[in-house]
């Protein structure tokens, strides 16, 4: 596994971690459909929420939520879209969210970002 690869993990991994604390209930982990890849699906109260994981262990391309360009949201949107036709979610209220976790020397700074962007066409 690649250093950037076991970046990633460990960020998804303490996401899970920070969400399950703070009240989210994990649907699912790295759903992929041709549109890309959804990192968490999950549950705050009766909104389902498609969380995108950023992780760096240097700010020296910017900042973990600043990543998640226009680019990525449409990808992000159409992946969302195909996840709730598939499970037949039509009706229930959606969001994206952007947890940013950040690695230092002595663990991790994480956090949440709510509704972090509008569903891009």
């Amino acid at each position: 596994m690649t250093d950037k690869l076991a970046v990633g993990k460990r960020g998804e991994d303490e996401a899970v971690r920070f969400l399950k604390k703070n009240g989210y209930k994990i649907i699912e982990r790295n759903y992929r459909c041709r549109h890309g890849e959804l990192d968490i699906v999950a549950m705050d109260g009766d909104i389902i929420s498609f969380i995108e994981v950023k992780t760096r262990a240097t700010d020296r391309f910017g900042t973990p939520a600043g990543s998640v360009d226009e680019r990525k949201q449409r990808h992000i949107t159409k992946a969302s879209m195909t996840y709730m036709a598939e499970k037949g979610l039509y009706d229930t209220p959606a969001r994206f969210d952007v947890v940013s976790v950040e690695l230092s020397g002595d663990g991790f700074k994480t956090s949440v970002i709510k509704d972090a962007f509008e569903a891009a066409e």
